[in-house]
């Protein structure tokens, strides 16, 4: 074998050798900062089902689906681009985009809070808002459009945590981490929405089974049916409760990095005199009191929103649809 050989042979084991930690090092900075991530995960994975909740059985995968491939578009084709753009170019701009985002959180999850205290005031306003859908495709697309663009928000969170936790890698590291763990997110978190929201169904099969051999699979099928719709209405509650919570907690840590520490200042310190209050659950107490205060603040900002939205915003975007229509052409 001739010595250019053996050196080309040295230089392809060296690249695979590199190749390889590579991939090592994308794995451990992914799983770092998909663990950084996990608090919005979970916000994300509990807001998801209110909006399947009004589906037939055979619609639900469908737009779990549709709503996947939605929050795909969002995080590797808008997000990822825009992230590591905003990081190289304008990283001022990132805060108050996060900030802007976390009022939509607020006002969404406060609507929803609305709309239960005041069904008919909701409605009154959500016909100011949009056109009521008339049919099941135009209900199931606004549905679906409405799960979208919380989920753009929760994303935008996600790949935020995830480029700060890789502050120090290069701009290609950077985007190969926040691709993996996009892709690593979007399929665990609607993965755990399709069981959730499919679970009475498999409820229903088993307790349809036949034979006496099948009696304990037929006890739990029938358990699941029970209680699956108290669970779905639990995990909507929970949805909102997070939106708000998540929200809240965004735009107290924006005003904090602005010099505005007043506010969070406070809950710390309230979040420490729980935990010194009883030291066993100490930890847990701190972190209930100041997500409570960061719900807190969320919620009066969303309903701070909601006239702002539906007597200003809204009129105006109408006006500016009804112009752009006219533009194209359109009726």
């Amino acid at each position: 074998m001739s010595i250019g050989l053996i050196a080309l042979l040295d230089d392809v084991a060296g690249l695979a050798k590199a190749a390889a930690a590579s991939l090592d090092d994308i794995a451990g900075q992914a799983a770092k900062a998909g663990t950084k991530a996990a608090g919005v995960v979970i916000d994300d994975t509990a807001v998801t089902p209110r909006y399947l909740t009004e589906f037939s059985a055979s619609r639900e995968l469908p737009v779990v689906g549709k709503i996947a491939l939605g929050s795909l578009k969002n995080k590797l084709l808008f997000l990822l681009p825009a992230a590591l753009a905003l990081s190289l170019l304008l990283p001022q701009a990132i805060m108050p985009l996060l900030m802007l985002g976390a009022l939509y959180l607020c006002y969404e999850g406060a609507e929803k809070v609305y709309e239960s205290l005041f069904p008919h005031g909701a409605h009154e306003h959500e016909a100011a808002l949009e056109s009521i859908a008339t049919d099941a495709q135009s209900f199931e697309d606004q549905k679906v459009a409405s799960a979208i663009k919380t989920d753009f928000i929760l994303s935008a969170e996600i790949m935020t945590i995830t480029l700060g936790a890789v502050p120090d890698a290069g701009p290609w590291m950077q985007a190969v981490v926040l691709a993996v763990v996009g892709i690593a997110i979007t399929i665990a978190v609607y993965g755990v929405v399709a069981i959730i929201v499919k679970a009475d169904d498999v409820g229903l099969a088993l307790a349809r089974l036949e034979g006496p051999a099948a009696a304990p699979l037929r006890a739990l099928g029938r358990g699941l049916v029970r209680f699956m719709p108290h669970f779905l209405r639990l995990l909507g509650t929970v949805g909102t409760a997070a939106m708000i919570w998540v929200g809240g907690g965004i735009l107290l840590h924006g005003l904090e990095a602005y010099g505005w520490s007043g506010p969070s200042h406070w809950l710390h310190e309230a979040g420490a005199v729980a935990a010194q209050a009883i030291p066993a659950i100490g930890v847990f107490l701190a972190w209930l009191v100041q997500a409570a205060g960061s719900g807190i603040i969320g919620l009066c900002i969303g309903l701070l929103a909601i006239p702002i939205m539906s007597r200003c915003l809204s009129p105006l975007w109408r006006i500016l649809k009804t112009r752009f229509r006219r533009l194209r052409g359109k009726p």
